[in-house]
């Protein structure tokens, strides 16, 4: 019995997972990850590293962030506290939708988590107090291959859902995109 619906979103690629949870008086057991279900979406490759991060300000953003290959990453991210608006954008060069992006809420209640596939910046604004998110990531972290585009660029009009309280000191200094960007370049 599959413990996970997969939803499309209107980027290739780009799908939510909602976890079904077994629940009864004490409370419920819900999967988080399974190889076997998760292949079944062309998620294929291990998982390499998991990531834990916490947001004490409500309002806050961090990214976007993504990595070049050969460190390209599949990532699932799932809120285990609080609630974010959780956005993926597009930067696969060969792609239709290339530079668009795709935003959801994710929360410790809703039990869903965003699968973003290689070729997808990703970033976060919280939207509670004391944030914590978990990233299951099928490529470990490498300084030499991130990039990041700058959350409040223009060109990609993000509609965050609360004014940004705080951005790191790295991530506000981003460039914006130019005409000279061309994406990264996956490789099926």
């Amino acid at each position: 019995m599959s413990r996970f619906d997969f939803i499309q979103t209107p980027l290739s690629g780009l799908k939510l997972l909602q976890r079904k949870a077994i629940e009864d008086h004490r409370g419920f057991f819900s999967r988080f990850y399974c190889f076997d279900e998760l292949s079944t979406i062309g998620i294929m490759k291990p998982i390499v590293q998991i990531n834990h991060s916490c947001t004490s300000k409500k309002g806050t953003v961090r990214g976007l962030h993504f990595q070049y290959p050969p460190y390209a990453e599949n990532k699932i991210i799932s809120c285990v506290k609080g609630e974010v608006f959780d956005v993926a954008v597009d930067v696969r060069s060969s792609s239709p939708t290339f530079l668009q992006w795709h935003g959801v809420i994710l929360s410790s209640k809703n039990k869903k988590s965003f699968i973003v596939p290689e070729g997808f910046a990703h970033g976060f604004q919280t939207l509670s107090d004391d944030c914590e998110l978990i990233y299951l990531s099928t490529a470990p972290y490498s300084e030499t291959s991130e990039d990041a585009i700058n959350a409040k660029d223009k060109k990609l009009s993000i509609i965050w859902p609360l004014p940004i309280s705080d951005l790191s000191e790295k991530d506000a200094k981003q460039s914006f995109i130019s005409d000279e960007f061309k994406g990264v370049d996956i490789k099926s």
